[in-house]
């Protein structure tokens, strides 16, 4: 098993997460944020692309929001 991924600039380790926070409620019909996972249409299309780091500040921001949520 491979060890987690570290903050780049502060040498911490970052949280253990799912790999994405979709939760298969995607909408983005009113808006430019998923109603499911929170994220913007950018951050969806670019997830896979993204650094571990870029990725925590995104779940950061979500989970500060309320998301993901399954029931909405």
């Amino acid at each position: 098993m491979s060890a987690p991924p570290v903050d780049a600039q502060q040498g911490t380790p970052l949280p253990v997460r799912p790999d994405t926070p979709c939760v298969a409620v995607c909408s983005t019909t009113f808006d430019d944020i998923c109603r499911g996972c929170g994220r913007t249409v950018v951050e969806v299309a670019h997830w896979v692309s993204m650094t571990a780091e870029q990725k925590e500040v995104v779940w950061q921001r979500i989970l500060a929001q309320g998301y993901p949520r399954r029931n909405t």
